[in-house]
């Protein structure tokens, strides 16, 4: 069997994290059974195990779809199995690969949609594109039953019976575990790309909402880089809260930094499945977080986390007061969850699986 990956996900060293080990272990699996697995990405790197795939990638700026529909048609390569991870759904690309190789296309899903929904006129595209191109993809593999649901809901009903669910995992044995928890003064983390749609801002303006014998002590690190900081910067400044947020930055080793913390911040607006939520309960840190995406269906509101609205300042504020007063938290171990559902290993055996169903 020969298998094509193409992934819209960019190679960085410093930036290692559970996509990167799933492709990894998913590119081991494969070769151990015999097939012949070639990887699709933005860039080259030879960083983690990286060295050990087989890449290929544009050397300027061509987007990766044509870039992979030249390179085929060019080398005159067929594939069994093509695999797209990143990529936008229901477009002329699967109609391309479809009519040069007649071969299997799977399509992931890793794309979150806004809070409010798309527009009008989007949406109406998207039910066209649907229409159109769906045929020339195979199966439909959300990572949340969300992104199963908005999968059928943004290209049309009769994608039902080829969409699916398989959800991300993280290696659990890389991670420190948080042993005990602070029950007051608690310290937190943010571990997030710094862009608007993460709404860091609004744990900006929940923090300045705070009393001022909290702020004095009160510390949250945040773990990421993006676009938006600079925006985070100023509003820190007008707040006059710099003694309360440590920016530092984006670290290849995060998963041996979680257990520091006795919680996770993450009061975005819009996400999929999110891997910072498996890693942070991995290392037995609850997560506080908001309503959007799969978040609901890992956090357990009380259990091993919070949930509250997202945008909603005021609830946010108010349960990260509590819990650093120690008047509201969580004792139980939430690395027990990750462990026994959202594991790598069962992340690779299931995308696995669906090449074996294939072959036989």
């Amino acid at each position: 069997m020969k298998i094509a990956v193409v992934c819209n996900y960019r190679l960085l060293p410093d930036r290692v994290g559970g996509m990167d080990r799933f492709y990894w272990l998913f590119d081991q699996k494969c070769k151990q059974a015999g097939f012949e697995i070639q990887w699709f990405f933005p860039n080259k790197s030879d960083h983690g195990s990286y060295e050990s795939l087989t890449i290929f990638a544009p050397e300027s700026n061509e987007p990766l779809e044509h870039f992979f529909n030249r390179h085929i048609r060019e080398n005159n390569d067929k594939f069994d199995v093509v695999m797209t991870h990143f990529l936008e759904l229901c477009t002329s690309f699967f109609k391309k690969v479809k009519a040069h190789h007649a071969s299997r296309t799977i399509a992931v899903d890793h794309n979150p949609r806004p809070l409010t929904g798309y527009p009008l006129k989007k949406r109406i595209v998207k039910k066209i594109k649907g229409l159109v191109f769906s045929k020339y993809t195979d199966l439909f593999i959300g990572v949340s039953e969300y992104t199963k649901f908005h999968i059928i809901n943004d290209f049309g009903t009769g994608l039902k019976n080829k969409t699916i669910v398989i959800y991300n995992g993280i290696l659990h044995e890389l991670y420190s575990k948080r042993v005990g928890r602070n029950a007051k003064e608690t310290n937190f983390l943010v571990a997030s790309h710094l862009r608007f749609s993460k709404g860091i801002q609004d744990l900006i303006s929940a923090i300045g909402m705070m009393p001022s014998e909290i702020k004095k002590k009160l510390k949250i690190d945040v773990y990421g880089q993006g676009d938006y900081k600079d925006e985070l910067l100023r509003m820190i400044a007008k707040d006059n809260l710099q003694a309360n947020f440590n920016f530092l930055g984006s670290v290849p080793n995060l998963y041996e930094t979680y257990y520091k913390y006795d919680y996770l911040l993450q009061p975005t607006h819009m996400e999929c499945f999110s891997l910072s939520i498996l890693e942070s309960l991995g290392a037995n840190v609850p997560v506080i977080t908001t309503a959007v995406g799969g978040n609901e269906e890992v956090i357990k509101n009380g259990e091993n986390g919070y949930i509250f609205k997202a945008k909603d300042v005021s609830a946010l504020k108010n349960i990260v007061e509590k819990v650093y007063l120690g008047e509201m938290g969580i004792v139980a171990d939430t690395s027990k969850l990750i462990e026994e559902q959202f594991s790598i290993e069962k992340m690779v055996n299931d995308y696995f699986q669906l090449l074996t169903n294939e072959k036989k």
